[in-house]
């Protein structure tokens, strides 16, 4: 059985606690040996890396979620850079900018400024980033052109157009994948992957939220990546073992982790 991975799940959400070995075991057994766990403020961040360092095919992402930043400060990002000393993170995230519910442009000001302070972070540490972006693409790419990310990253959950993609990958970017492209009428989210470059896909869950279809209103876990790559594959149009392949390629090329 090929191996895969989750490229950005919560292992440290709430709804995992006291739960997060039977998680990690039901994915190994489905074949997702490997758990890429996303902090989302300092908290969850701290809880990122004990987990990772805890069980060996999980790693973590440490930063601060543009929904999370109150409380942030340079004392705050001073321990996220602390925290990405450990050998089991891989990179700073998740970060961004998503105006869906914060519609005050003072926020959107105070969202660019602490992702703008996250790459530069990223940058220092010669890490890639996993980026969060809702309602916001419009403003992501000229700052992103401005502030270049060293060790390029990943979009996760990508909610752009295909058009945009493009554009974000003439930066190197990548892009992740969730349950909504298993979705019926997610017409957008399939054309995306279907014109996303092979050399540029990544799957992940974002678990426990985007729960794929056929469980769809249940609780999401790694252990169902396999249903969102054959959906990948489906989409398009090659085999399962092509785009397995390519997956784990993209992963060990922007994050240096392999299987094994």
């Amino acid at each position: 059985m090929t191996m895969l991975f989750d490229s950005h799940m919560h292992l440290n959400d709430e709804r995992f606690l006291g739960r997060e070995e039977e998680v990690v075991s039901e994915a190994k057994e489905a074949g997702v040996p490997l758990l890429f766990c996303a902090g989302y403020d300092l908290a969850s961040s701290r809880k990122a890396v004990e987990l990772a360092e805890r069980f060996p095919g999980v790693y973590a992402f440490v930063g601060f979620h543009p929904e999370n930043l109150e409380g942030v400060s340079e004392e705050a990002l001073n321990e996220i850079a602390d925290l990405a000393k450990s050998p089991k993170v891989i990179g700073i995230g998740e970060i961004g900018l998503d105006y869906h519910w914060f519609k005050d442009p003072k926020d959107h000001e105070t969202q660019k400024v602490w992702f703008i302070r996250q790459i530069d972070l990223a940058n220092h540490l010669h890490l890639p980033v996993s980026i969060h972006a809702r309602d916001a693409y419009g403003d992501l790419l000229p700052l992103l052109k401005e502030h270049p990310i060293k060790r390029s990253g990943v979009l996760h959950c990508y909610s752009g157009s295909p058009e945009m993609m493009k554009e974000f990958a003439k930066l190197g970017l990548y892009f992740g994948f969730d349950g909504p492209i298993t979705f019926k009428n997610a017409v957008t989210p399939k054309e995306c992957v279907k014109a996303c470059p092979l050399d540029r896909i990544l799957v992940e869950t974002d678990s426990p939220y985007l729960t794929p279809t056929p469980f769809r209103g249940q609780e999401n876990g790694p252990k169902y990546i396999p249903y969102i790559a054959r959906q990948m594959a489906e989409i398009k149009g090659i085999e399962e073992r092509e785009l397995e392949e390519a997956l784990n390629e993209n992963l060990y090329r922007l994050f240096h982790v392999k299987h094994g």
